[in-house]
């Protein structure tokens, strides 16, 4: 399959789960609203979610798939196998421990990730309770993670894109058929985190089996190349993950401030959109086709993937983070001011939204360059540029937050990954690992002008319509859906009128090739989405 068409289905099946995960946050605002019970469960949510997006995610992921995927290039199927059966190994056996310690810890973690709770003892103790009760989830992604590896490895990429889904069904089934009858929809919550972990790990099994990847658990050793696996990871652990660490920080900062960590969720939620369909896709795809084409000596081939991977990503991002800037206020009242969500709620909640949207191109241009270093075995680098972004967005949280509030923190954690994108950007330019083609310099002035353009159409259509949104009901999802109707339509005709993209890219970005597809060794036209030079 093309690079982009590959993309382009990641992106569309993490669309599908995004979608999936408004109703569920719809549902859950309506349910929780803003209070102790909602604050306790999303510290809760935050918690494993750390670690998934660290570790299984993060450090392993960025470590493991380029080791795996030149394993499978130069030296076949069945050795890549032996090696992800030995990780596999080694993983659950330090798994255990870990979650089994966390369980046992988890009074004393809380102090750590939620000091604001002390003073209210009953939310502090729904937040540990509601912590341990999750914390099986991050067991499950982490074995799914080194499956989803194997998967994209192979350039299947569908089944680990559409795993995220089951998290949303099974927690939206559990709000609607279960949280009725029980009256605690906090605890109820929770225990459907765990479950969809469970869920989404025996799908990735099903889908290992079927691309002839069913992987058994040997005794697990440190053997050279486990050494060498864990050696890459540690400077993963915060490189790979620094977007979640800055969120986190954010949120424990925000535990001070009433129902902010609410506020910062919500918002969190609807900036996760256009970065998880967008930019987390690149990443996805990006990683393991840089790995494959950089060991079989097609330099030429990476870098025209990687150009390709920024235009499409900007192409999109670009007029997202304006759209999200122009109407924060519309979106978040329509999304969730109902029952226990009220518009102070959406109010906060939007100038949260828009704080982070500013950021989205450095958190999509973070998610196209650490696969450029992962890929070539550097974990050093994205780790040491990592370890500034962090301290710089805590010092700016801490700053921020005690002069203009809780919106500090959405602020601090924008300026963070613009300074983590520009140093890792800079630092691929000095090493030749980028070199910005023709064609991408050309585009990214336009798809910034089609954006603009679209952005003040939006705020005309915005003002005109104005008073049916302020009506309320399903007459402001009427609005909002033709408030996002205008914005592509408008972005999609001044693109091509301004030259920002053409018609012949859409074909192109889905047309699929032959070749060998998911086998253990594709054709490089599997790989690259065109030869360096050509239209992609």
């Amino acid at each position: 399959m093309a690079l982009i068409g590959s993309i382009v289905k990641v992106g569309s099946l993490t669309g599908v789960s995004r979608a999936g995960g408004f109703l569920r946050d719809i549902l859950i605002a309506h349910a929780l609203g803003t209070g102790p019970v909602a604050d306790a469960f999303f510290v809760a949510m935050r918690f494993p979610n750390l670690f998934r997006q660290m570790f299984a995610e993060g450090a392993f992921n960025s470590a493991f798939v380029p080791m795996f995927a030149g394993k499978l290039e130069q030296q076949g199927a069945a050795a890549a196998k032996a090696f992800a059966e030995r990780v596999l190994a080694v993983l659950l056996f330090w798994l255990l421990l870990f979650s089994i310690a966390a369980q046992l810890a988890m009074p004393w973690l809380m102090l750590v990730i939620a000091p604001g709770f002390t003073d209210d003892p009953e939310k502090f103790g729904y937040a540990v309770q509601f912590t341990q009760v999750t914390f099986p989830y991050l067991l499950f992604m982490s074995l799914t993670a080194l499956q989803g590896g194997i998967l994209n490895s192979l350039h299947r990429f569908g089944a680990p894109a559409a795993a995220p889904i089951l998290l949303n069904v099974v927690m939206a089934g559990a709000l609607i058929c279960v949280v009725p009858f029980t009256g605690r929809p906090g605890l109820v919550l929770s225990w459907s985190v765990a479950a969809s972990g469970l869920c989404q790990f025996l799908w990735l099994v099903f889908s290992c089996n079927r691309a002839g990847m069913a992987l058994w658990l040997p005794m697990p050793r440190l053997d050279p190349e486990i050494k060498r696996l864990l050696k890459l990871m540690l400077p993963g652990l915060l490189s790979g993950g620094v977007t979640q660490i800055n969120i986190v920080v954010g949120t424990i900062i925000a535990t001070s401030f009433p129902a902010a960590v609410s506020y910062l969720y919500y918002a969190d939620r609807v900036f996760q959109l256009p970065l998880g369909v967008i930019g987390a896709a690149v990443g996805v795809v990006l990683l393991p086709t840089l790995t494959r084409s950089l060991r079989a000596g097609r330099h030429d081939v990476a870098m025209h993937n990687l150009n390709r991977c920024i235009e499409f990503s900007m192409s999109l991002i670009i007029p997202a983070t304006l759209a999200l800037l122009a109407i924060p206020v519309a979106i978040m009242t329509t999304l969730f001011e109902r029952g226990a969500f009220g518009p102070e709620a959406s109010r906060a909640s939007a100038w949260a939204l828009a704080a982070f949207a500013a950021g989205l191109p450095a958190f999509a241009l973070v998610k196209a360059f650490a696969p450029c270093f992962f890929a070539r075995e550097d974990t050093t680098t994205p780790f040491r540029v990592a370890v500034i972004a962090v301290v710089t967005n805590i010092a700016l949280s801490i700053a921020l937050s005690q002069t203009i509030g809780f919106i500090g923190i959405p602020i601090a954690t924008t300026l963070a990954t613009t300074l983590n994108a520009t140093l890792l950007g800079v630092r691929l330019w000095r090493l030749e690992h980028i070199v910005l083609d023709q064609r991408l310099k050309r585009r990214l002035p336009r798809i910034f002008a089609a954006s603009l353009g679209m952005t003040g159409i939006l705020l005309a259509t915005t003002w005109a319509i104005d008073p049916f949104i302020a009506a309320g009901g399903w007459l402001r999802l009427i609005m909002l859906v033709v408030l996002v109707v205008v914005g592509l339509v408008a972005y999609a005709v001044l693109g091509l009128l301004f030259g920002a993209f053409e018609r012949a890219d859409f074909s192109k970005a889905l047309t699929r090739r032959k070749g060998n597809g998911a086998a253990a060794q594709p054709a490089p036209a599997a790989i690259s989405d065109a030869t360096p030079g050509g239209e992609s």
